[in-house]
């Protein structure tokens, strides 16, 4: 049977949620201190963002270079231009310590575990975990899957196997382009037989929950992102699109417990419908 279902989830913000409190400024502080990074001139939050992770962002998440590597560099760059003489090893040992710490502390949250595991090897819907990030987080995202006993692949595998149950890891470090650009979802469109989609449903927060001091979660590239993505997909697939948007703000763990049960309960209609598109009626 034709797949006719997508449901696309983003990652950071909307599955992991320890992500977002890691990017907190006195968690990320002490990171700072604990792998290293402090003492190689990276004093606070404010300089991590601006002088470290926005200047290597897109590098870092459209090429498999990867985060340890993109912010080594980053930092052996700006020693070098203040004269200051660090060993290449303990650039690299500071880099490696904390990206290990961040994407440790990314795993998916257990409340998303029954509504994937009911989604997982549905004979009429694709679950793809979309995400714009870096090439070690692909292997992470997996691993974290599989610890809830959740089939799952890299998307460039899949390719190799499209009709398999497993859930798609699709990073845009692995697929060279990120979540806003067309290529982004007319490669997975092709690599995973999806021509048939009618109807897609996204979980994603686009950005919002994101670190404020983190370029990438501006409000005004938010609603940018949202727009674009939205556009995207009803171009890509030429499908019906509904958006969960996952957008925790003020409400902490609370919030985020109630978003699991709403886009629970919205799922849960969504795979009732033999045809979504009475789904989307009266829906936002």
């Amino acid at each position: 049977m034709a797949l006719k279902k997508l449901v696309i989830f983003d990652y950071s913000g909307t599955l992991s949620l320890e992500s977002t409190l890691f990017a907190r400024p006195d968690y990320l502080m002490k990171q700072l201190k604990e792998s290293g990074l402090m003492d190689l001139g990276i004093e606070n939050p404010d300089a991590f963002w601006s002088d470290i992770v926005n200047p290597t962002w897109q590098e870092g998440s459209t090429t498999p270079a990867g985060y340890k590597k993109v912010i080594g560099d980053r930092i052996s760059a700006t020693l070098y231009q203040k004269m200051f003489i660090v060993s290449r090893a303990q650039i690299s040992d500071a880099s490696s310590s904390f990206v290990d710490s961040y994407l440790s502390h990314s795993r998916i949250d257990q409340r998303w575990r029954p509504i994937l595991h009911k989604l997982h090897g549905h004979p009429s819907v694709k679950v793809i975990i979309a995400t714009d990030h870096y090439a070690e987080a692909t292997g992470y995202i997996i691993r974290f899957l599989h610890e809830l006993r959740i089939q799952a692949m890299a998307a460039k595998d899949a390719f190799a196997d499209p009709d398999s149950t497993g859930i798609v890891v699709a990073c845009s470090a692995d697929l060279g382009v990120h979540k806003t650009d067309s290529r982004f979802w007319e490669i997975l469109k092709t690599g995973l037989n999806l021509s048939e989609i009618g109807y897609v449903l996204l979980i994603d927060d686009f950005g919002y929950n994101e670190q404020k001091g983190n370029s990438y979660g501006t409000s005004e590239k938010v609603e940018q992102r949202k727009i674009d993505t939205v556009k995207l997909l009803q171009e890509v697939f030429s499908a019906q699109v509904k958006t969960v948007p996952f957008m925790i703000g003020d409400g902490g763990e609370k919030a985020f417990d109630e978003l699991i049960r709403q886009t629970s309960e919205i799922i849960d209609r969504y795979l009732a419908y033999s045809d979504p598109s009475l789904f989307q009626r009266g829906e936002t």
